[in-house]
């Protein structure tokens, strides 16, 4: 089959927020980029091109700075904190851990509906609302012209093309499958699946000698790490006072965190593998962020 894909590389962003769910701080949220996707077909659409949709997004990090201090003697990392905004007076209002990164990433996005004689309008009007977007909260410094592929995903060859372009970096994969298994089959809470997965054992063994041999390892094998794929609504669906969109119901939700993977591309075989896509369960009242591998692994 074939696939239409929207490449945006390289793009720096300042002062992205990097509290990611609230009790996590690092990348910012699956929810973040795929907001801003969803932002960009807003606007495409705005400019006339009503047939466009973007189905899908994978994202790859090729420089992540996160911006803490440590001092001399300190045991941990400060947050750098900005205290904004400032008061009715000009002082600092009472401090808020506002955690924030600067980053570099690239996009692949997955799209559909346009034909191929609007390929450079295309480009043209994605390349203009690219600078005047947030992503992920943060200011975009730079960025390079957008170009769009089409693949054949049976063709092992042209997927491996286009998923190099995404390198060096780090695409973030989903790996629910492992809490879902530790939950199943150990009988553990979601806390407890997560925090089993990212904590790191220290082993020591003596010899017949008495040297002492330590080794460092976690549960499973792999850059896993925490990442905030959605939200749980956690009342029923209503109207509250003030709210922004008077048009549609609102719901308090909480967080949903579950465990992720970062992954060179190059190990990437498949590109459902990489593409987040959303996917709203309302009978359960979940509204995540996943990919379809995931999905197909575990199920609904």
């Amino acid at each position: 089959m074939t696939r239409r894909f929207l490449l945006v590389p390289h793009l720096h962003i300042h002062n992205a927020n990097a509290m990611s769910s609230p009790y996590t701080i690092g990348f910012p949220a699956m929810t973040a980029w795929l907001g801003g996707v969803h932002a960009l077909q807003r606007h495409l659409r705005q400019q006339g091109s009503t047939d466009i949709e973007l189905t899908g997004a994978a994202i790859s990090c090729h420089r992540f700075d996160l911006q803490t201090y440590k001092g001399q003697g300190d045991f941990v990392h400060s947050i750098v904190g900005t205290a904004n905004p400032l008061d009715k007076d000009g002082g600092r209002p009472a401090f808020v851990e506002e955690a924030r990164c600067h980053l570099e990433v690239s996009l692949l996005i997955e799209f559909q509906g346009f034909d191929t004689d609007e390929r450079e309008r295309f480009e043209a009007t994605v390349n203009q609302q690219l600078r005047r977007m947030k992503w992920a909260g943060g200011d975009v410094l730079k960025a390079t012209d957008v170009k769009t592929y089409t693949v054949d995903e049976d063709d092992e060859q042209s997927v491996r093309k286009l998923l190099n372009r995404l390198m060096p970096g780090y695409v973030l994969v989903e790996r629910r499958e492992l809490m879902v298994q530790a939950m199943r089959d150990e009988g553990q809470d979601a806390l407890d699946a997560l925090l089993d997965y990212l904590k790191i054992m220290h082993r020591s063994e003596q010899d017949e000698t008495g040297k002492v041999a330590w080794s460092s390892q976690r549960k499973a094998p792999g850059w896993l790490v925490p990442i905030a794929v959605g939200f749980q609504g956690i009342s029923e669906l209503g109207k509250a006072a003030n709210q922004r969109d008077t048009d549609t119901p609102h719901r308090f939700a909480e967080c949903v965190v579950t465990l992720g993977e970062f992954k060179m591309p190059y190990r990437i075989t498949n590109l459902d593998d990489v593409l987040w896509q959303y996917h709203a369960d309302t009978e359960r009242n979940l509204y995540l962020c996943r990919t379809l591998t995931a999905a197909n692994l575990i199920g609904d």
